[in-house]
């Protein structure tokens, strides 16, 4: 689902983001309270991507990366580690005899001691002649002049070998700066999340970035026809434009550049437009006191309400909800005998009484039924209508006054984009909607449908249909959404 809206959106982004770029002033911002408000702004996205940080799993890409790295890892260590054992092994012998004319002289500083202040006066006279006596021991065997020479230069470098904590970075800079992105990125699952956000890309100064807008308008152009060929409500269209417009016209103060302005902009007005307050079908009827809890499923022809109302049942079973099914849908051929098939298969009482009777009788029949029997919920299954046909939603109209369901869920095909909003638009203003569930979302590449629908109608998606079987149906996460669309 919204692979091809996700590779349009990134083309026409990529677009938009260079030609803006050309056309876009930038001045530098000396205004203390422009800067303090784009850092409690950029604050707040700082905060977004460390809890996004915890959800969005890695690619698999990135993971072989990682993996791959941690594997060079150890083996770069060990390779540092090599000669700075060697040598310090080389130093182990020579500070050896210092340690035993340490200890001697301590010995003799014990017997002094012992003999009282004038043999600890004469001890102090002698200590320097014995501490020459050291490197004259080299020098009474036969070397050359140059030896000699050179033996006065090794010392400072035993110095400088000896400290090596102070002057590592100072003499290594590779190996340092290999280091420090270690030390930065302490949990390695937050690399490839801080790569594909704007938080590593922000300059140091603050710039007003203000483009016009009779540019603005020309440059839109290409991405709204991206968001239109994939199904994008008018309406959404116009809320992401008037977002963005705002956003590059009105001299913004931000350190981000162009391109994660627009990104930044598209993130927050889709998340505004999939903002509707939804709910938990299955917590709503356990927390409801009304028994039995009456839902009515309402679209147009072959939008799979049947198949819905089934995968429906199966989740209440799940949750110890005892069901019954009342078939409404009087009119179309086989809808009885496909609707008993499914009641058979998951142990549901159907209630029915033959093609051409009264759709609203139906519903009222397996209302009283689940009164009189203790049942949880009752699901009553409509027939598929257009909604220009006004005679078959006034009979819509008759079942929903008769029922009196407590939840009307519209059963939307999000295949057919646009056609799909539309019709969510009038059967909640002939009949009233309370929520939306999108099915054949798995053969959905747009998703343009699944991005408007909620947002036209001002009605929640409780579910998407992603196949034919009882458990596919997954629950409706706007996160997930914008992962999909990649921002």
């Amino acid at each position: 689902m919204f692979g091809f809206l996700k590779k349009k959106l990134q083309d026409a982004v990529s677009k938009f983001s260079k030609k803006a770029s050309e056309e876009v002033k930038e001045e530098k911002v000396e205004d203390q309270v422009a800067i303090k408000a784009a850092k409690q702004e950029e604050e707040k996205l700082i905060e977004a991507a460390a809890a996004e940080v915890k959800v969005v799993p890695e690619l698999p890409k990135e993971r072989e990366q990682h993996e791959r790295e941690a594997r060079e890892r150890p083996a770069k260590e060990t390779s540092k580690e090599k000669p700075k054992a060697e040598k310090k092994q080389k130093e182990k012998p020579k500070a050896a005899p210092k340690a035993k004319k340490k200890a001697e002289k301590k010995a003799e500083e014990k017997k002094a001691e012992k003999k009282g202040f004038l043999g600890v006066f004469k001890k102090k006279e002698k200590a320097p002649e014995a501490a020459k006596a050291t490197p004259e021991e080299p020098v009474a065997k036969p070397t050359p002049k140059k030896l000699i020479e050179k033996e006065p230069i090794k010392e400072p470098i035993k110095i400088r070998e000896e400290k090596p904590e102070k002057k590592e970075v100072g003499k290594a800079p590779e190996e340092a700066e290999k280091e420090l992105p270690e030390k930065k990125n302490e949990p390695v699952l937050a690399e490839p999340i801080r790569k594909r956000t704007i938080l590593g890309r922000l300059k140091e100064t603050f710039t007003k970035k203000t483009l016009s807008e009779k540019k603005f308008e020309e440059l839109f152009w290409d991405l709204e026809v991206a968001l239109l060929e994939n199904n994008v409500a008018v309406e959404v269209i116009e809320k992401l434009k008037a977002d963005l417009k705002k956003a590059l016209t009105s001299g913004k103060v931000t350190r981000m550049g162009i391109e994660d302005l627009i990104l930044v902009s598209l993130k927050e007005s889709v998340r505004e437009v999939l903002d509707v307050p939804g709910f938990d079908l299955v917590k709503r009827v356990k927390e409801s006191r009304k028994r039995p809890y009456v839902i009515a499923f309402i679209g147009v022809n072959g939008s799979g309400k049947t198949t819905t109302l089934a995968k429906v049942a199966n989740r209440f079973q799940q949750e110890r909800l005892s069901v019954v099914m009342a078939a409404s849908d009087t009119f179309r051929a086989a809808a009885i005998d496909q609707l008993k098939e499914h009641a058979d298969k998951l142990g549901v009482k159907l209630i029915s009484q033959g093609y051409g009777a009264d759709p609203a009788a139906v519903a009222f029949d397996a209302v009283e039924h689940a009164k009189a029997r203790g049942i949880d919920v009752v699901m009553i299954d409509t027939a598929g209508r257009l909604h220009s046909n006004t005679n078959l939603m006034a009979e819509l109209q008759k079942v929903i006054r008769v029922a009196n369901p407590d939840l009307k869920i519209f059963i939307g095909e999000s295949i057919t984009g646009n056609d799909c909003i539309e019709q969510a638009k009038e059967f909640d203003r002939l009949a009233g909607i309370d929520a939306i569930i999108l099915s054949k979302a798995d053969v959905d590449e747009k998703g343009g449908a699944a991005l408007s629908v909620s947002y036209v109608t001002k009605k929640p998606i409780l579910y998407l249909g992603v196949g034919q079987a009882y458990g596919d149906m997954k629950p409706f996460d706007k996160e997930l959404v914008l992962q999909s669309l990649g921002l």
